[in-house]
């Protein structure tokens, strides 16, 4: 894109020196490649300053706007790396995990019930996350794993298709749940066994894992919504995140929202500026 735009038009920029000089987007290239960039990133920020640049625009300031991009690039890198960690740090149990999912369904406009026991046509069943919204409502079964190796087996989906079909045989008796469509998801913090992919392909469940499926993937789903758990925060210890984990706070827009949260925590004046700066630089 950049050298097209560049092709009928020559930028003057002014160096150090003060004199002027056609600007080259070869030599910027080569100074965000020495700095240790990758090929889209350097895509990405060429392009921003090709969109940006003006004539009469210094040498110094053209840099100092490519390396602020490569920054945030790297820190968003860096974010999705965390990203990973910080789910499997919401454990041992499985429940914050729970808990996280059903805040991502709610950032998308659901009512959600998390950890609900409901009725179905033979027994009582467990529900982790209840998303309803519309005429639809997603049953969804969480699957945590502090094991990034760890893949769902084929019983897994198999097991949940069996529960969810009992559920929704009851609930289309039932007249609060007359026109309501349902749905059974499988989410999972890791992956799933090509197996259970395939029969979640032709049995109708919605599989959700870290990268799965393509491109709508966890990390996607919470990058998009800027829903990140507290546990990717540096500001605070592991047993400060435990405390608030135990009262229900999950996420950084959770306590961001809420910030008398952290009274009990006993922090520092300083601590507590801090704290709510790293919360909003990951919130905004």
């Amino acid at each position: 894109m950049s050298d097209n735009i560049l092709q009928n038009k020559e930028i003057l920029v002014k160096k150090a020196s003060g004199e002027n000089e056609a600007f080259a987007v070869e030599k910027l290239k080569a100074s965000l490649r020495n700095a240790g960039a990758e090929s889209d990133t350097i895509s990405k920020i060429v392009d921003d300053i090709i969109l940006w640049i003006y004539s009469g625009v210094t040498t110094r300031k053209i840099y100092s706007r490519a390396f602020k991009i490569l920054r945030r690039e790297r820190a968003h890198t860096a974010m999705r790396y965390r990203l990973k960690e910080a789910i499997i740090a919401l454990g041992p149990t499985g429940y914050p995990f729970e808990q996280f999912i059903g805040q991502l369904f709610q950032s998308q406009g659901f009512d959600i019930e998390v950890g609900v026991v409901v009725d179905g046509y033979s027994v009582s069943h467990e529900m982790d996350v209840i998303a309803t919204k519309k005429q639809v409502q997603n049953l969804v079964e969480c699957k945590y794993h502090k094991d990034q190796g760890k893949q769902v087996s084929v019983q897994v989906p198999l097991y949940v298709r069996s529960r969810v079909n009992d559920i929704i045989r009851r609930r289309e008796e039932m007249l609060e749940y007359q026109g309501l469509t349902f749905a059974a998801w499988v989410v999972t913090n890791t992956r799933f066994s090509s197996d259970s992919i395939t029969y979640g392909e032709c049995n109708g469940l919605h599989l959700l894992a870290w990268d799965y499926p393509q491109n709508k993937g966890l990390k996607h789903w919470v990058e998009d919504s800027k829903l990140y758990p507290i546990t990717i925060l540096h500001k605070l210890t592991k047993k400060e995140k435990d405390i608030l984990i135990k009262q229900g706070i999950v996420t950084c827009k959770q306590l961001l929202g809420d910030l008398t949260c952290i009274e009990q925590l006993e922090l520092t004046k300083n601590k507590q500026n801090a704290l709510e700066e790293e919360l909003k630089a990951i919130c905004y």
